[in-house]
């Protein structure tokens, strides 16, 4: 019922929305004597904090327009490459003029946690001017009607193999947080079944691969309440009049309510502060804060099934470490990993995936060689500068480009070296 009385707060709203809208235009008009006074600008704040928080934030574009390759400015143009019911796979196409040098495949795997796709805009930026990127986009589940039948793990590592396969055997594969542990079993299968369209290199980044290392708090609530309780108590189906109605969720506002309450402290000054640099008159500093949050606050459903196998797969019983994670009853096998070159990269500050979960993924691969191996831990970056921000893009994408490029050009097979560890940036 929850889901219910949740459309039913938004319908309700709506009338005082439409004041709201009509009371920003008047405060703001320039026609208006009192839109420069201290007055008109505290209420137009106001006015505007009401709406802010009483909005439902709507999918954001990527916006990417252009990048600059060997000093030159290419204008981008962003495609559909491929549709499926709860995935469109894109890509950035280079508008480049004559024959130029096929650059090799990035496929950036964006987490299926409550955020768009778009929330790895700066990864894809900073990516763009190296490879040829393309990015999971993936369906918000109440918009995907029940006719189209359900979406679990083993279909998103189904998807995962299905578009390195669309993309061919000059192809990377990087795992932002969550697809972390999918990504891994589909590289596993695939090298397994010699599969020639088993990515170059694999770079996970920030990831649960191993949650019993320096758990965090995310890791110790799904271990102590246990897939039944998640089941029980935050799952709900979808109400009309959206095109998935009757389809079990894990609704995308509960998952901002998780994050938002974490730090709660931290985002109450961050609004306090957007509401006196609107009384102030400080354009710039209440820009970065609107383009953060209708980012951060843009959320979509996952659908029940998958939510709940990845708690109990990943968080609770810890398949994958342990050798027991299966994919339509075939056992994956990170030992069988002996081409796909490694890299995982953590921040120190990490509060989501803890400091040595992502870096377990290197101990799993037995048979990789050293020199296929490489770990980078992050100074004085949390979660989200893991994949964006001033240190992702001066200090971790010049080594995950001296990887990748070194390993994507290697086409001699290396000895394996059982239990060898990674080597350490």
């Amino acid at each position: 019922m929850l889901y219910y009385f949740y459309e039913m707060n938004h319908a309700a709203l709506a009338p005082w929305r439409a004041v709201a809208d009509a009371g920003l235009n008047f405060w703001r008009n320039p026609a208006n004597p009192l839109s420069g006074t201290q007055l008109g600008r505290s209420c137009a704040a106001s006015i505007e904090m009401f709406e802010r928080t009483t909005r439902r934030y709507g999918k954001p574009e990527f916006g990417i327009t252009d990048t600059i390759v060997d000093d030159d400015l290419i204008a981008i143009e962003e495609q559909i490459a491929l549709t499926k019911p709860f995935c469109k796979l894109l890509n950035f196409k280079k508008l480049i003029e004559g024959k130029q040098r096929p650059q090799h495949k990035l496929l950036i795997v964006a987490p299926m946690s409550g955020h768009y796709s778009t929330l790895l805009r700066g990864t894809v930026e900073a990516m763009l001017p190296h490879y040829d990127v393309s990015i999971t986009d993936w369906v918000d589940a109440r918009t995907v009607p029940a006719l189209e039948g359900t979406f679990d793990l083993d279909d998103y590592v189904d998807y995962v193999a299905y578009f390195l396969r669309h993309l061919g055997p000059d192809t990377s594969v990087m795992a932002v947080c969550q697809p972390s542990v999918p990504v891994m079993a589909a590289v596993s299968l695939m090298n397994a079944a010699k599969d020639p369209c088993a990515p170059k290199t694999m770079i996970l980044m920030g990831g649960p691969i191993d949650t019993r290392r320096n758990p965090t708090a995310v890791n110790n609530l799904a271990q102590e309440k246990g897939s039944d309780w998640f089941r029980n108590n935050v799952i709900m189906k979808v109400p009309a009049p959206h095109a998935g109605m009757m389809r079990d969720v894990y609704p995308g506002f509960l998952q901002l309510g998780g994050f938002m309450t974490m730090n709660l402290d931290r985002h109450l000054d961050a609004h306090r502060e957007l509401f006196w640099h609107l009384v102030e008159g400080d354009g710039d500093s209440a820009e970065k804060h609107r383009e953060f949050y209708d980012e951060y606050m843009s959320v979509m459903d996952l659908t029940a099934e998958f939510y709940l196998q990845t708690v109990e797969k990943v968080f609770v019983n810890h398949d994958l470490p342990k050798g027991t994670l299966t994919h339509r009853n075939a056992l994956v096998d990170p030992s069988k990993i002996t081409q796909t070159a490694l890299m995982t990269i953590e921040g120190e500050r990490d509060d989501i995936s803890g400091v040595g979960q992502t870096q377990a993924a290197q101990d799993l691969c037995t048979n990789l060689a050293k020199d296929k191996k490489l770990h980078h831990l992050q100074q004085g970056v949390g979660h989200y500068g893991v994949f964006n921000g001033s240190r992702f893009r001066k200090e971790i994408v010049p080594r995950i480009v001296e990887f990748v490029n070194k390993n994507a050009h290697d086409r001699t097979a290396s000895k394996p070296a059982a239990g060898g560890r990674a080597k350490t940036a």
